[in-house]
């Protein structure tokens, strides 16, 4: 099968394909073709690429040819012009929030693979772009508080006095809130953690981290696959009410909170960060989504009128985007080892990932909310 990869945006500094995921798809038998330039994002020359062993043509070329589409961020509908019906198009996709990606996937009669809908299992793990990716945000998000802060993270003793370590708060024990608490405690900060499943307090607690419990009136929010469970309006309200205080207390506090397929709750209003102290750092992870934060902005910073700062950045991943690229490109490569038997891709019906992931197929949208949601839109 040829594998090809799709340019990503300008801002969008990470790639679906480097080197060391080249040369492992060229001995599992398949044909790696890219457009010439794709690699400039993280310096990579074409002679580099193609020393691993991809084939260096146009994008025109490129596209037409590709059994395999592999992209980073979901695709505008006029970068899919030029790909033959039936090819694969394999990445994140975000199906809920572009639509207009996935109409463009049926009416092409391309073959969307979501790597978003990936099974939560240990054998799916290796493949689990989300979570590779979650993760890095988690130390991304500190690194960047750490660097805007007024004070540091760690405690010093100093001949002029003893400085108290920095206060940092993580909203959300995902993926991406483990490695935020990871990250700060290796950097020396005080830190407590919160999430709506208890059953994390024990991860949270190994870590070093405090782990800060609220009565929302549920026993556990955890759903059947592993996430954490949408809030009622008034649980909410709850949460909001009782974690002001910590909010107040902390110098940074970071909110991962997120819901596949729907807005990001709300889960600090401009009470809650009013009530930070000047020079104090806010990183909304799900700032893309809609945000946790009221007043964060997708893709910028603002500072409130108390000095306290709001950071909405995104893609924080591609601020590591050598990293961020390998890990990706291995979860890629890892699904297609998987998901094809001699260029033949697997029964949806029989295989758990395949059936999981394949999105949109012979024109039509499998994954019953998401075409739903295509339904009420249309």
């Amino acid at each position: 099968m040829i594998v090809s990869a799709l340019p990503s945006p300008p801002e969008e500094r990470r790639l679906a394909l480097v080197p060391s995921a080249i040369e492992r798809l060229t001995k599992l038998g398949h044909e790696v073709r890219l457009p010439l330039g794709y690699g400039s994002p993280l310096r990579l020359r074409d002679e580099d690429l193609a020393a691993a062993g991809a084939t260096m043509v146009s994008a025109q070329d490129a596209r037409a040819s590709a059994d395999i589409a592999l992209v980073v961020t979901p695709p505008a509908p006029e970068a899919l012009v030029g790909l033959k019906p039936g090819t694969f198009v394999v990445g994140f996709l975000d199906p809920f929030f572009s639509l207009p990606t996935v109409r463009a996937l049926v009416d092409g009669r391309l073959r969307g693979m979501c790597v978003e809908l990936m099974p939560r299992s240990t054998y799916a793990q290796k493949m689990d772009a989300l979570s590779s990716q979650a993760s890095l945000a988690g130390y991304v998000a500190v690194v960047l508080a750490a660097q805007r802060i007024d004070k540091v993270l760690p405690m010093m003793s100093t001949p002029a006095g003893t400085i108290a370590p920095a206060r940092v708060f993580v909203l959300g024990v995902g993926v991406a809130g483990l490695q935020a608490i990871a990250t700060a405690k290796r950097l020396g900060a005080r830190v407590d953690a919160y999430d709506t499943r208890s059953v994390v307090a024990e991860q949270v607690r190994s870590l070093g981290a405090r782990f800060v419990e609220f009565d929302l009136g549920i026993e556990e929010g955890e759903t059947e696959q592993g996430y954490a469970q949408a809030l009622t309006d008034e649980q909410l309200e709850r949460q909001r009410s009782q974690m002001a205080k910590v909010v107040a207390q902390s110098d940074v506090v970071i909110t991962t909170a997120q819901v596949f397929g729907r807005p990001a709750p709300r889960i600090l209003d401009a009470a809650a960060i009013g009530g930070m102290k000047p020079g104090s750092v806010v990183v909304d992870l799900a700032a893309s989504t809609g945000g946790n934060v009221e007043g964060s902005v997708a893709g910028s910073e603002v500072v409130t009128d108390r000095g306290v700062h709001i950071l909405g950045l995104h893609p924080l991943p591609a601020s590591v985007a050598r990293d961020a690229s390998a890990m990706y490109a291995a979860n890629l490569t890892f699904l297609i080892e998987h998901a094809w038997d001699d260029g033949v891709l697997k029964d949806a019906a029989e295989d758990d990932v395949v059936g999981a992931v394949l999105l949109t197929d012979d024109g039509t949208v499998r994954h019953e909310a998401v075409r739903d949601r295509m339904e009420a839109n249309a």
